[in-house]
């Protein structure tokens, strides 16, 4: 066993008296150690029950004759930092969550890990840290919220952010905004639609490192519970089996997360992730694999922010099981590949039923024959930006307009709020991509502005920043190069025609090369905005998004 390194020998004498004082018994010193990563805490309500996920695995892992071990991993509520100065330290907190559990994982010296993560950073910094460490892991998330009601439909977070746009368009009174406000997140639980937590949660099913149901039973389910037992059982079966990540976070595997993200409708946060995570195990996903895929891939479903179900009923449909199992009916995924149930992709579906085709469309009759998710590239973007298609009006799909600039969130909220965006206009916001914010802040609060405001199938949206997975239109991120690398995005002027064509994977501003070439004769780089902190040592360090804003030490190739 790998923690012998701390618990055998006359060397480590030292090592043992110190287990002593943790109250370790002789016999749990002849079994494994099996670190179970909490990111339980008090001001996310994703995290707010996982101390309860936490001691039902450890009772799965002590079962199944292992030690459980606790420890610690931090995490942002992308909700409460959204629209000010907290949503920079959002993104970056992903680097921080692996580097950390990296480093309590190998210092002590565990033989197995299961991770209790749940919202947006969480999860793929974990996943991350899985992949480095490289002992046997499973993941049993905190689940997600149930959807909220209000004035007898069901809501969400990105309703609620809408309500405060719709109030300023004087659609919607103080009271309207107070009853969304008490009404739409009712549970604990990463918020219920298909936004980036669940969106990363429901992808670590169908990359293989969780278990049925990781991604969609709700929070405040006791099923969850009995996952999270199952989940410790099944750790020990992978040490016993000595089955790793990196066996499991194969090339295929991420194609199958990528297949299934098309499928689904994922956050467009799943294309800075996925490519993170598969860097740490050694594979290579860029985004021209993700348009291949989603030119193949039908949408099965259109959970909230595209629709009006939520994960609450992708569950009682089948989960993220049944929709692989529509997938496979042509042939869409790998399904010889072992997962974290110790069965292959192929095992794991072999009885799945589709119990709801009104949420999981069968394959045949999808909501649209290509993907959830498209690249754009073009002048604007030379190395791509992203959209959430499925969440885009029809009308949307191809669209020419004005530019309307502007250097920073808060200055496009300004404008938009005061009633200054007008139907036909492109809104653009740079200086906020991974080193310009520095941190690549989510654009929630203008989309939802946008939305609010009734001007969702009229205005689009595009940053060198990002979307939350609540975001909905034409709202296109990632650009890169971003602004403050010298990207396009910074040479935009206000007035300047932006042709976006989704179908054909384009974004354009109508200027030609010489007159690029002379704007950018005159551009000049701005000063950096964060000198001190963690902040500027990741703007120093990170990537531009097309490579999943990972950290590279200068000189790294």
């Amino acid at each position: 066993m790998k923690s012998d390194n701390v618990k055998k020998g006359m060397q480590q004498a030292p090592s043992r008296s110190l287990f002593n004082a943790l109250g370790f018994t002789e016999e749990e010193m002849k079994k494994p150690l099996v670190g179970i990563v909490s990111s339980y805490n008090e001001i996310v309500p994703g995290h707010m029950n996982i101390d309860k996920i936490v001691n039902a695995v450890k009772l799965g892992v002590a079962e199944a004759g292992g030690v459980p071990v606790m420890f610690p991993a931090i995490a942002v509520c992308d909700g409460i930092a959204m629209g000010h100065i907290g949503m920079k330290y959002s993104l970056v907190t992903r680097d921080l969550i692996a580097d950390s559990t990296e480093a309590m994982a190998i210092a002590h010296q565990f033989d197995a890990l299961v991770m209790v993560p749940n919202c947006d950073k969480n999860v793929p910094g974990l996943l991350m840290a899985a992949a480095r460490i490289n002992v046997p892991t499973v993941f049993v998330s905190g689940g997600p919220m149930l959807a909220g009601h209000v004035k007898g439909k069901k809501t969400s977070l990105s309703s609620m952010f809408e309500a405060v746009g719709s109030y300023a368009a004087g659609k919607f009174t103080e009271e309207d905004v107070l009853d969304f406000e008490q009404h739409a997140c009712p549970t604990c639980g990463s918020c219920s639609g298909m936004y980036t937590a669940n969106s990363m949660n429901c992808l670590t099913e169908a990359i293989g490192m969780g278990l049925r149901g990781n991604g969609t039973i709700p929070a405040v389910y006791s099923d969850r519970l009995r996952l999270a037992k199952h989940a410790g059982m099944q750790v020990m079966e992978l040490l016993r089996r000595d089955i790793r990540p990196r066996d499991i976070m194969t090339e295929k595997a991420f194609i199958n997360a990528l297949t299934v993200d098309m499928a689904l409708g994922c956050s467009t946060n799943t294309m800075l992730h996925l490519p993170a995570i598969a860097h740490e195990a050694g594979v290579d996903i860029n985004l021209d694999i993700a348009n291949e895929l989603s030119e193949k891939t039908p949408n099965l479903c259109h959970l909230a922010p595209a629709g009006h179900t939520y994960i609450e009923e992708l569950n009682e449909a089948g989960g993220v099981y049944a929709v692989m199992k529509e997938l496979d009916k042509k042939g869409l995924l790998y399904t010889d590949l072992i997962t974290a149930t110790g069965k292959t992709v192929a095992e794991n579906i072999k009885n799945v039923e589709n119990k709801n085709p009104d949420i999981i469309r069968p394959i045949d009759k999808p909501y649209s024959q290509t993907g959830g998710i498209a690249v754009l590239k073009g002048n604007i973007a030379p190395k791509g930006s992203v959209v959430k298609r499925s969440a885009v009006a029809a009308e949307m799909m191809v669209h020419e307009g004005p530019a309307r600039v502007f250097d920073c969130e808060e200055d496009a909220i300004t404008a938009i709020k005061g009633g200054k965006i007008v139907p036909g206009d492109v809104v653009v916001i740079r200086y906020e991509g991974p080193k310009g914010g520095p941190g690549m802040r989510e654009m929630l609060n203008p989309t939802s502005a946008i939305a609010g405001m009734g001007l969702g199938s009229s205005v689009a949206l595009i940053t060198d920043g990002r979307f939350s997975g609540a975001s909905r239109g034409a709202s296109i991120g990632h650009v890169a190069p971003e602004a403050a690398l010298g990207g396009n995005i910074a040479l935009i002027e206000e007035g300047d025609t932006i042709k976006i064509n989704i179908p054909e994977h384009s974004l354009n501003v109508d200027l030609t090369d010489e007159e690029l070439a002379v704007r950018r004769a005159k551009w000049q780089p701005r000063k950096p905005n964060v000198t001190t902190g963690y902040l500027a040592r990741y703007a120093a360090l990170v990537t531009d998004s097309s490579q999943g804003a990972i950290l590279r030490v200068p000189g790294q190739d």
